[in-house]
């Protein structure tokens, strides 16, 4: 038997629930090994890995047991990426990274790329520079004893955002490109299989909002997958493309099978999410070989769920892993980097005698320039003499024209103290006095005190109560309006229970407030 899974695992260096290491590097590698040995899988498919090659170590990477493959995006860091784990017992003939064949070595590739005249080279790169696609290419045995290929693509396919239109596009072609690499290795006689985050709830029965979502079956996306998928129980294979989900071929009718949920509103709990996970195999190949197509939902760890199948064919090792293992990587080889590989070619110096001689003259020039520069800093004769002597500090400030100036040795008059007369206070009004100036003291420091008192009041008195929603009489929870419009930016209040179905009265009710502008 061989068991494949898939499973968006939403950053790959993320840490898993009940994993705790002293050391990172260690707490990596003890991770990945759970995950490995927990999904029990001979072929492992991972989206979505955040990861890119100058942050990729070691103990990630390579896994005893197992063979790695990655594949990076080359244009954002912790974005996007792919990784395919395969024990050694399933060790794969060929890898390659990316559908459109520009990424490929002419080594140990894949191959059978089809007709792609419809993209120009810069799209082509554009769609494979996110890495969001690896292929693996296998040698299996059936049952009966034949031996046969079976190439298993790893996809991540990209999200439409509805802020951005290009996406959308950028999104369509991707789609595009798969279908063709898809069949055209089919039609090289190999078996093949795609699996991953497909990103496209394709049935009603799929989507956990689908009857509120208007035009949902005029979404391109679900359109695309019409034409990919066929109906396996349509003999003559007349109606759809030449794939099966194989997850509806055993299970045509479940509802509330989800693989992904959204964390922000905890709809997890009361499994109220969409199914954007699929493994998708050739006609033949489903019929004929698969035993069965399971979801994973008690794994947790991330917002997507693994998917899987097994298919009752044994898988035929090779003999020597493809060049792009991550074992031959030379950061992991453990081979020594030549220094021309931290080095980036300088321009080209001049070489004519035109060159170095203007290049002479430029210099001859700077030099003059230079000295010219030192002989007007130096100080002359007639300066130095000039400033010779400690000054007064009083040069260094200025009379101001509103008092008149004053010698600085003339003082004036002064009265004799004896000239001067004073009249003796009774004791009575010495009394009477401290009393009055002590109580305009007290009160003068009782009244900034209180002044004090009330501006930290309105500062530190906190936010107002949060209001009650209306259906469980509980405090809402804030939020603010991210999405472009005129509201962006905007505060609100809803209900602070996880989102579920409209009908479960213990999932988030419909409650809604505007926040007041403070």
């Amino acid at each position: 038997m061989l068991r494949v899974v898939s499973w968006n695992i939403n950053g790959i260096r993320s840490p898993i629930p009940g994993v705790a290491c002293q050391e990172p590097a260690s707490c990596a590698a003890v991770a990945m090994g759970r995950i490995l040995g927990e999904l029990a899988a001979d072929i492992v498919c991972l989206q979505e890995t955040k990861v890119t090659r100058d942050v990729l170590t070691e103990p990630l990477a390579i896994i005893e047991g197992y063979n790695s493959y990655f594949s990076f995006s080359r244009n954002r860091s912790g974005y996007s990426g792919v990784a395919t784990f395969c024990k050694d017992s399933a060790t794969p003939e060929a890898a390659e990274e990316g559908l459109s064949g520009l990424f490929a070595t002419q080594n140990g590739d894949v191959g059978c790329y089809g007709n792609m005249d419809e993209f120009t080279q810069d799209e082509l790169r554009a769609l494979d520079s996110e890495g969001r696609a690896l292929l693996t290419q296998h040698k299996i045995r059936t049952q009966e004893g034949q031996e046969r290929t079976l190439t298993l693509i790893n996809v991540y396919c990209p999200h439409a955002d509805p802020g951005k239109p290009e996406r959308l596009t950028f999104k369509m072609r991707f789609y595009r490109l798969l279908q063709i690499r898809a069949e055209a290795l089919l039609a090289s006689g190999s078996h093949v299989i795609i699996l991953g985050d497909l990103n496209t709830a394709h049935r009603p029965i799929d989507h956990c909002d689908a009857i509120n979502m208007e035009y949902f079956e005029e979404d391109p996306g679900r359109k695309w997958m019409d034409g990919l998928l066929s109906n396996p129980r349509c003999q003559d294979g007349s109606h759809g493309g030449p794939f099966v989900d194989s997850f509806r071929h055993f299970q045509p009718k479940q509802e509330r099978a989800f693989t992904c949920w959204s964390v922000v509103t905890g709809a997890r709990l009361f499994n109220y999410g969409s199914r954007l996970d699929y493994v998708l195999g050739d006609r033949t190949l489903v019929i004929d070989t698969f035993q069965s197509s399971f979801l994973l939902p008690e794994v947790m760890g991330s917002d997507h769920c693994p998917v899987g199948a097994v298919l009752s064919v044994s898988s035929l090792p090779a003999k020597q892993c493809p060049p792009l293992c991550t074992r031959f990587l030379p950061e992991f080889a453990g081979t020594q980097l030549k220094i021309v590989r931290f080095l980036v070619p300088r321009e080209q110096a001049p070489t004519s005698e035109e060159s170095a001689s203007q290049l002479g003259n430029q210099t001859r020039t700077q030099v003059r320039q230079n000295k010219a520069r030192v002989r007007s800093a130096r100080p002359r004769p007639h300066q130095v003499g000039s400033s010779r002597g400690q000054k007064n500090l009083m040069n260094y400030f200025q009379p101001s024209s509103n008092h008149p100036q004053t010698s600085p040795d003339s003082e004036p008059p002064r009265q004799p103290l004896a000239d001067i007369p004073v009249m003796p206070k009774a004791p009575e009004e010495e009394a009477m006095a401290k009393v009055v100036g002590g109580q305009a003291k007290a009160l003068e420091v009782k009244s900034n005190k209180e002044v004090q008192m009330s501006f930290w009041k309105s500062v530190l008195g906190g936010p107002s109560p949060l209001p009650l929603c209306a259906g469980h009489k509980e405090p809402c929870v804030m939020r603010t309006v991210k999405k472009p419009g005129p509201n962006l930016g905007r505060r609100f209040y809803m209900c602070a229970r996880p989102r579920g179905p409209p009908n479960d009265p213990s999932a988030r009710c419909n409650f809604f407030l505007w926040c007041m502008p403070s």
